[in-house]
């Protein structure tokens, strides 16, 4: 018999109805069931998952095996078990719930084949809702590193592997490690595999959601999900020594899976369970939370794990809530360095670095937006002149020197919309104020208010309000919101010209002044008769 290029191994529990196309999508694979293997291993379904693999079995003799157990609790157990019979040059895992592209196969081993390559990954996305990280797929490569990519925060088992090289280091999968059991098997592949490929040219594989979110990943608790990323971490510690190689792995852990024990859910649980959480979190951070991992972080997460660490729960909860309800916190800018003030910065009863709050080669147009606002805007006019007269708040304190308010005529790119903000381009010196500007400490001391009087040149135009901040060496500009707060009457001003200016929050509530000829703002009947008039007045005036 021949040996077939590729087993695909799937794991089956109480899927139905989404293992028909899960394995409709394999026997409907280009590569051709001749050349393809199915394991499929059925843990003690109680619906009708077991009767739909033995009827593909019966329509497939060739190609799909399937294997009845009692069941184990997970997926480790039935995916050892299919290993066991795997005959495939080689291994590819899919979930019973997902399905592929129809050339994903015969794409991923000629990949193999070309490459000389242990372990392939396919792009993969989610469907439904479901979250797939998508760094890892933003172009293809035939030669990848775990420590210097995103295949860190890509380690499911959903890949194609050599069966020479999983039996070599006899790669299994933890059967006590009930969520992430993938991970020590893939983990240790590719700190095994002589090359990695990733290919982002097609839509391998396609992660399902379930519509009652039954994925085991949705439904495990804080504590089992603590539990089964220190065996995780464990494992990979034995494998990867300290270093910066271990750091870039870890990062995964400490960004993604202990950050979502003290992400929005936290507050909520009842004590006893946070001081767990904060504890197991901190045991972990006490062994793995190296200086330059915790410097790579972002300063949110890495304030949390560190209020962890410190049995902080109190401050932590208050971290949490505040954000969720105010958004970021305050800015302290101080001798050229960023700090967000959450709570516990500078608390001498905690004793935590400045560090830890930095704001370190991380972009934070979302804390900036988050805080900035107006205060207060009027008209203000002599003569023929005429000046926008605002306040600003905006969330730095310190020093403030480079912070200035200027009106632009461009709009702000649609990459900037969901933060608010954006960071300019590396180099961007910051504006020179337009008008007189002054700056004041907020009251409280947490933001600075921006006062300025911006002259209005008498042209058609739409400007934007905008604060420009100079933050932690980085130039950023800012659109400045209404919040609701009252707006000056549109007016008219100039004589020989006229001219109306309004001021009006735009569709996303950001202060917009807009200048027009006033024949352009009124009816085309009227607008017609000004600007005739206008004409005469004009050409009596040059005689």
């Amino acid at each position: 018999m021949t040996t077939p290029d590729v087993t695909v191994v799937v794991a089956v529990y109480n899927t139905m109805p989404y293992l028909t196309e899960c394995l409709n999508s394999l026997v409907g694979q280009s590569i051709g069931v001749d050349r393809l293997e199915v394991v499929a291993v059925d843990d003690g379904s109680t619906d009708d998952s077991g009767r739909e693999l033995d009827r593909f079995a019966e329509r497939y003799p060739g190609t799909v095996k399937v294997i009845h157990q009692a069941n184990s609790g997970g997926p480790a157990a039935p995916s050892n078990r299919a290993l066991e019979v795997a005959t495939g040059r080689y291994v590819y895992f899919i979930g019973s719930d997902d399905y592929l592209g129809k050339e994903a196969l015969e794409r991923m081993v000629a990949c193999a084949d070309e490459h000389g390559s242990d372990v392939v990954v396919g792009k993969m996305v989610g469907t439904n809702g479901r979250y797939v990280h998508q760094a890892l797929y933003k172009k293809s490569d035939p030669d990848i590193s775990l420590y210097d990519s995103a295949l860190s925060f890509t380690l499911a088992n959903t890949k194609l592997f050599r069966r020479e090289l999983v039996e070599k280091y006899e790669l299994r999968f933890p059967e006590d490690v009930p969520v992430g059991s993938d991970q020590p098997f893939t983990i240790e592949a590719c700190v095994r595999a002589r090359k990695i490929s990733v290919l982002a040219d097609y839509t391998y594989y396609y992660a399902v959601k379930r519509g009652d979110a039954s994925n085991i990943t949705y439904r495990a608790d804080h504590l089992a999900r603590l539990r089964c990323t220190a065996e995780i971490m464990k494992f990979t510690a034995g494998l990867i020594e300290a270093g910066p190689q271990r750091d870039a792995v870890f990062k995964r852990h400490f960004t993604w899976e202990l950050a979502k024990l003290v992400q929005d859910d936290f507050p909520a649980l009842d004590r006893a369970l946070q001081v767990q959480v904060c504890a197991g979190v901190g045991a972990l951070a006490d062994e793995y939370f190296t200086e330059p991992l915790r410097d790579s972080m972002d300063v949110k997460r890495r304030v949390r794990i560190a209020l962890a660490q410190r049995g902080a729960v109190s401050e932590l909860v208050r971290a949490i809530t505040d954000e969720a309800e105010a958004g970021a916190p305050p800015m302290l800018l101080e001798h050229g360095r960023a700090y967000l003030r959450y709570p516990g910065f500078r608390d001498p009863a905690l004793g935590l670095p400045d560090r830890l709050f930095e704001v370190i080669g991380e972009s934070v147009p979302k804390q900036l937006a988050d805080g900035t606002g107006l205060v207060s805007a009027v008209w203000e006019q002599q003569g023929q002149e005429l000046a926008l007269a605002l306040s600003v708040r905006v969330p730095v304190a310190g020093e403030t020197d480079h912070a200035v308010i200027r009106l632009a005529n461009k709009a702000m790119p649609k990459s900037a919309d969901k933060p608010g903000a954006r960071r300019l381009p590396v180099g961007t010196e910051l504006p020179a104020p337009a008008g007189e500007l002054s700056r004041a400490a907020t009251e409280d001391g947490t933001g600075t208010v921006l006062t300025a009087r911006i002259p209005v040149p008498p042209v058609k135009a739409k400007l934007g309000v905008r604060a420009y901040l100079d933050v932690a060496g980085s130039t950023y500009e800012v659109p400045v919101r209404t919040l609701g707060r009252p707006l000056p009457l549109a007016r008219r001003w100039r004589e020989k010209v006229p001219y109306r200016i309004a001021a009006n929050a735009n569709d996303k509530g950001r202060l917009v002044i807009t200048t027009a000829p006033l024949w352009e703002s009124l009816a085309p009947r009227e607008g017609s008769r000004l600007r005739h008039l206008m004409s005469r007045v004009k050409r009596k005036l040059t005689r």
